[in-house]
């Protein structure tokens, strides 16, 4: 009995994690190399929206910076408008949120 109750409750936690996994996965994740050419730092500097113009096909893409290594090299000049980055970035509805953001030459 013990032996089936146990092999119940290893099944049903299988479920419910391969459930979680399912429910995180719904945002698409995109590549893009391209040139930047506007940056705007928020006023409390724990963000920044970056505007970049695809190599490829010649569209702007709006994307939202919020990890601390970036938005020092923004604060820092390090990065800045003209530089050709490369950026994984994670659409979610209207809003598109940087996932890595690295120049193209290295930094």
């Amino acid at each position: 009995m013990k032996k089936i109750l146990s092999i119940a409750l290893v099944m049903a936690l299988m479920v419910l994690s391969s459930l979680t996994v399912v429910t995180t996965a719904s945002a698409e994740e995109f590549k893009m190399t391209g040139t930047i050419t506007k940056i705007e730092l928020a006023a409390d500097g724990k963000s920044a929206i970056a505007v970049l113009k695809d190599s490829k096909s010649e569209v702007s893409v709006t994307v939202i910076v919020t990890d601390e290594l970036t938005l020092d090299k923004f604060k820092d000049k390090r990065i800045v408008e003209g530089d050709e980055i490369r950026t994984k970035y994670e659409k979610s509805g209207d809003t598109n949120t940087s996932k890595m953001f690295k120049k193209t030459a290295g930094c």
